[in-house]
C-alpha cells in the first residue's frame, strides 16, 4: 500500500516506520523535527520502500493537499503531535495548534481523498482508574492539561467523520510507551531518563511522592497495535486502547530500575493539578477485534532499552 505517516521520524513514529517497511509498503514521512529527529531514520534511507521524507509541518494545508493530490494513499497513520504536558499548561497554543488544527487539516485531506485516518491520541484522556480492572475505552475522560484536551477534541473530530462522511478513521490510545530511541532528556520518558540517570551516576528524581502508576508499553508492542489498527476494518469507527495490563507506582519502578534506593530522591511536582494517579490499561478490545496483546513484559523491556541507552551517546 502507499501509506503516508505524519510524526514518522518521532520515537513510536520510527518503530511505525520501520514496520510498515518491513511489510512491503511505500511509505511517505513528514515531520518538522521539533520533536523527531532525522537520526531516528536514518537507517531506512535508501530503503526501496521510503518513497520520501518531507521536512514539514502539518499546518502547512499547501504541503498536505501536494501530497495526498499526488500519491494515492491507502491509510494516513497521524502521529505528528506536540507531546509534552508541562509544555502544554505553558503554551496551550502551540498544543492546540498541532494537535487540534492539524488534525483537522489532514483528516480534510482524508476526506476528500478517501483515505483511512488512524489518529494516536493518548492515555492522558482519561480519568484515574479505579480498581484493578483497568481503563476501558467507556472509562471517564478528564481534561487535566490543554495536551489531553488538545486530543480530546481532535478525537471527536475524527470519529465525526466517520459518523458523517462514512471515512474509515480509528482512534488508538496507547498508554505510557517506552523502549529504544525515546529521548532520554526532559522531554523524554519516565523510563528512558531513570535509565540514562542510573548509567549516569545520577540520582533517579521523582515528581511528588511516587505513588503515582503507569502501565508502561514496549515500544515494539506499541507500533505492531498502531500497524495493525491500519489493516483492520473491525475498528473502524472505534477508540481502542493498548496497554500491559499492569500498572506500577513509579517509586517501584525507580527501585526496578536502579537497583539501590539511596540513588532515589523526591522533588516537588512540576504540574500536579495535571498527574494522573493511577494508570491501568484494559486491552480487551485490542485482543477481541485485533488479536493483539503484548509480548515484551516491563523487566524484558528496561533490560532491552538499557542495553540500547548504553550502547549510543546518549550518555
Amino acid at each position: 500500500m502507499n501509506i503516508l505517516l505524519t510524526g514518522g521520524a518521532g520515537f513510536i513514529g520510527r518503530w511505525v516506520a520501520k514496520r510498515l517497511l518491513e511489510d512491503g509498503h511505500k511509505v511517505w514521512i513528514v515531520d518538522d523535527l521539533s520533536n523527531g529527529r532525522r537520526e531516528n531514520i536514518a537507517e531506512f534511507e535508501g530503503h526501496p520502500g521510503l518513497a520520501a521524507f518531507i521536512e514539514g509541518t502539518i499546518l502547512d494545508r499547501v504541503l498536505l493537499a501536494e501530497l495526498f493530490s499526488q500519491h494515492a494513499f491507502d491509510i494516513c497513520y497521524h502521529l505528528a503531535a506536540s507531546i509534552n504536558v508541562q509544555d502544554s499548561i505553558d503554551d496551550p497554543q502551540t498544543t492546540f495548534d498541532n494537535d487540534t488544527i492539524g488534525t483537522f487539516y489532514v483528516l480534510e485531506e482524508c476526506r476528500k481523498h478517501q483515505v483511512k485516518i488512524v489518529f494516536m491520541s493518548t492515555c492522558m484522556v482519561y480519568d484515574r482508574c479505579m480498581d484493578d480492572n483497568g481503563i476501558t475505552e467507556n472509562h471517564p475522560i478528564k481534561p487535566a492539561s490543554p495536551y489531553a484536551g488538545s486530543k480530546i477534541a481532535a478525537e471527536n473530530m475524527v470519529l465525526s467523520y466517520y459518523f458523517a462522511y462514512g471515512l474509515p478513521t480509528v482512534v488508538i490510545r496507547p498508554f505510557n510507551t517506552y523502549g529504544p530511541y525515546q529521548k532520554t532528556g526532559g522531554e523524554g520518558g519516565v523510563v528512558a531518563i531513570f535509565i540514562k540517570n542510573k548509567l549516569t551516576g545520577k540520582d533517579l528524581n521523582i515528581y511528588g511522592d511516587g505513588t503515582q502508576t503507569r502501565d508502561l508499553l514496549y515500544v515494539e508492542d506499541c507500533s505492531r497495535f498502531v500497524v495493525q489498527a491500519g489493516y483492520s476494518e473491525r475498528v473502524n469507527g472505534h477508540i481502542v486502547n493498548a496497554g500491559l495490563g499492569r500498572d506500577i507506582s513509579i517509586n517501584d519502578l525507580a527501585l526496578l530500575v536502579s537497583g539501590d534506593s539511596k540513588r532515589i530522591k523526591h522533588v516537588e511536582h512540576i504540574h500536579p493539578q495535571s498527574e494522573i494517579q493511577k494508570l491501568l490499561c484494559n486491552y480487551g478490545k485490542a485482543k477481541e477485534l485485533l488479536g493483539w496483546e503484548p509480548a515484551v513484559s516491563l523487566e524484558e523491556g528496561i533490560r532491552l532499552t538499557e542495553a540500547w541507552i548504553a550502547s549510543t551517546d546518549l550518555i
